[in-house]
């Protein structure tokens, strides 16, 4: 589960990239929204697989309570995603319950 959790968290980090350089080209450049008619639906899908990676993840490793609620937290601002799966795997390989 954790392993399958990297990938989700390192996608949805990939998709907000995908998202707010659409988001540029929308908003700033005045171009087109294409990039953000490919990415929101993309972002969206991997952000509710990225909080059910949180929870599964969370009740498979043992992670306390205030774990999962950073990590829900992270699943908010772009690229947290990362920084917390980056932490939680350490804590885990520490053997540390989180």
């Amino acid at each position: 589960m954790l392993h399958w959790f990297r990938a989700v968290a390192v996608a949805e980090a990939c998709s907000w990239a995908g998202l707010l350089v659409g988001m540029f080209f929308k908003y700033v450049t005045e171009t087109g929204e294409l990039g953000v008619k490919i990415f929101g639906p993309i972002h969206g899908a991997l952000f509710v697989l990225y909080v059910a990676g949180v929870l599964l993840s969370a009740r498979e490793a043992g992670w306390s309570r205030g774990a999962v609620v950073l990590g829900l937290a992270c699943a908010v601002p772009p690229f947290t995603s990362l920084w917390f799966e980056r932490r939680m795997a350490a804590r885990t390989a520490a053997g540390q319950l989180a």
